[in-house]
């Protein structure tokens, strides 16, 4: 008798397991997957990045970036979402770089700072709003996943656009970074002729473990494996279906990496993964002290030279 009720019992603290952990996963997949609700200030507190401090020079580009003549432009992505971006055309249009941008953002936000930098070189900006973001359509974000394919749609665009003779960068920033690395083991076209990704995660599988792991301080297993089931039902991929430290083992386009080793959100070992596995040509720079997406601000000019450098040997 004593048996069976020790069975029951363990039966049902079974099942109370079961079910707490079946709400918890159900709780992080809405809050992380569901455009709705994923939050802006959220990611931004868990980046820990120190923005004040850039607002200045921000405000700064964003006015002379706005002053300059822009248009919004849209596409469809194979799945029938309507997609958006913001075009700054320049010159003769051919050199052009298409920019994507980090979780929760929009193009328009994650690229003031840049802006001074290619529209003063003479490059047309494309900036993406990535599905489920910004003025795009789309109700699951496809963390680079599906992105990728977005991508590729807009590189369309580009070349109608811009000509056959067209030069194209991409260039992304942690969830856009991503993007552009898993854009990589692609069939790009030959007006693509460099990849700049900064801060980029290598899947959603592996930065979710990150984050429970180093910020929430909770175990990974089983929260992700069903946050996988769930997401391959909804959203119609896997967190771990395309990886960019796999992806770029099929490069042919040169690739930038850039990373700041103080990046708590996104570490730094991502990076250096990723740069060991890519067979194209491959740079590399460390900003040291520089938080999540924080690099370009904290060591503009070795920034500015990476991206000089890598341009004169490969983007054009």
């Amino acid at each position: 008798m004593n048996r069976k009720r020790a069975v029951k019992k363990a039966a049902v603290l079974m099942g109370l397991f079961t079910a707490a952990e079946a709400g918890s996963s159900a709780y992080f997949y809405r809050r992380t997957m569901k455009r709705s609700n994923a939050k802006v200030e959220r990611t931004m507190k868990m980046a820990g990045t120190d923005w004040s401090q850039y607002f200045p020079l921000m405000e700064e580009r964003k006015e002379f970036m706005m002053a300059q003549p822009h248009e919004e432009v849209y596409v469809r992505s194979e799945d029938g979402l309507k997609l958006h971006a913001t075009w700054f055309p320049q010159g003769d249009q051919k050199k052009t770089v298409i920019c994507f941008h980090g979780y929760t953002s929009r193009g328009m936000s994650d690229y003031i700072g840049l802006s001074g930098y290619y529209l003063k070189h003479g490059y047309s900006m494309l900036l993406v709003d990535e599905r489920a973001h910004g003025d795009s359509e789309g109700t699951y974000i496809g963390f680079g996943c599906l992105d990728r394919f977005d991508g590729m749609k807009w590189i369309d665009w580009a070349v109608r656009t811009c000509g056959a003779d067209a030069e194209i960068l991409l260039h992304g920033t942690s969830m856009g970074g991503a993007t552009v690395l898993m854009m990589s083991g692609l069939k790009l076209p030959p007006q693509v002729k460099g990849i700049i990704s900064d801060c980029a995660f290598t899947s959603a599988k592996e930065v979710f473990t990150h984050v429970l792991h180093s910020m929430y301080h909770i175990p990974a297993f089983p929260m992700i494996q069903i946050a996988d089931l769930v997401n391959r039902k909804r959203a119609g991929y896997g967190l771990d279906e395309c990886n960019s430290a796999r992806e770029v083992k099929k490069a042919a386009v040169p690739i930038l990496m850039i990373h700041g080793s103080a990046d708590t959100f996104v570490p730094v070992s991502m990076c250096e993964k990723i740069y060991k596995n890519c067979a194209s040509p491959k740079r590399k720079l460390i900003v040291e002290g520089a938080a999540h997406a924080e690099s370009y601000y904290k060591d503009t000019e070795a920034y500015e030279t990476a991206l000089d450098e890598f341009i004169w040997d490969y983007g054009k």
